[in-house]
């Protein structure tokens, strides 16, 4: 592998990494990372969040995002 091609590769990641970031930001905004079965502890100079629900709605909504895009290319 050339160097050219690493370096577009880097910048690829790096742009995809971005967007994912932005969609996290935006979906954080609206109330997607706090559902009631979400878990999280803090104390004052510690938090830890696990989200149960919204990893679970996340992977219904991919899932039948993905079965679409699956069937609309067969």
């Amino acid at each position: 592998m050339e160097s050219w091609q690493i370096g577009r590769w880097l910048i690829i990641t790096g742009l995809f990494l971005c967007g994912v970031g932005i969609v996290v930001m935006l979906l954080g905004k609206v109330g997607l990372f706090r559902l009631p079965g979400d878990l999280a502890w803090g104390g004052k100079n510690w938090h830890i969040s696990v989200p149960i629900a919204s990893c679970l709605v996340l992977s219904a909504v991919l899932t039948l995002l993905m079965w679409i895009v699956s069937r609309f290319f067969k």
